[in-house]
């Protein structure tokens, strides 16, 4: 009867807490942050965003890009001389209200020249951070992840900034639930 009891008490405390974690995610509210260049990180965002029912805010510069200021090819091109000035930080056209409603925040941008956009800097470096998680994302076609996460951790010391990972434009939504799950439980 006692080992009987003792295994039931187990078991209801194993349920108890797993209720518990469940009620944690789900009241933690998501914020999928992204900047993108020419729509790829767009798609993996909306589609991120979709796959775990958080809020989408788009990055938007003042000045939008042109297909001439994405050059890499070019050393004067707006982006070659943004991404050669480790201080620039290229200004955004709209704000988040409130992001302290948000205890994990999804970034998310294309890889230049192995680092975030200057204007992820510019993001990160708005808000206060303390005390949230933060997952990076990006899109490429072949580069990695880099010092994305590291460089985000510089930027705002208080937060738990996670490595992250790169996905390709033909992510699905199962693989992005399946990843986004996995780095919650590693944010809470």
């Amino acid at each position: 009867m006692k080992k009987m009891l003792s295994v039931l008490m187990i078991v209801c405390a194993i349920f108890t807490n797993a209720k518990a974690e469940e009620t944690n995610m789900t009241n933690n509210k998501i914020l999928v942050a992204y900047f993108s260049a020419t729509g790829n990180t767009k798609s993996v965002a909306e589609k991120l965003a979709t796959a775990i029912n958080a809020d989408l805010f788009e990055i938007v510069p003042e000045q939008l890009y042109t297909s001439d200021d994405l050059d890499w090819h070019n050393d004067e091109s707006r982006s070659s001389v943004e991404m050669g000035d480790k201080s620039s930080r290229p200004a955004i056209a709209s704000k988040i209200d409130n992001i302290s409603q948000y205890k994990i925040v999804f970034v998310g941008s294309p890889i230049w020249w192995g680092r975030e956009p200057s204007i992820m800097d510019t993001f990160i470096e708005s808000y206060d951070f303390a005390g949230k998680t933060v997952i990076p994302f990006v899109t490429s076609g072949s580069s990695g992840i880099g010092d994305y996460g590291a460089n985000l951790q510089s930027l705002a010391p208080n937060a738990k900034i996670l490595t992250g990972n790169r996905f390709p434009n033909n992510v699905t939504s199962e693989e992005l639930k399946t990843w986004a799950d996995e780095q919650m439980q590693k944010g809470l």
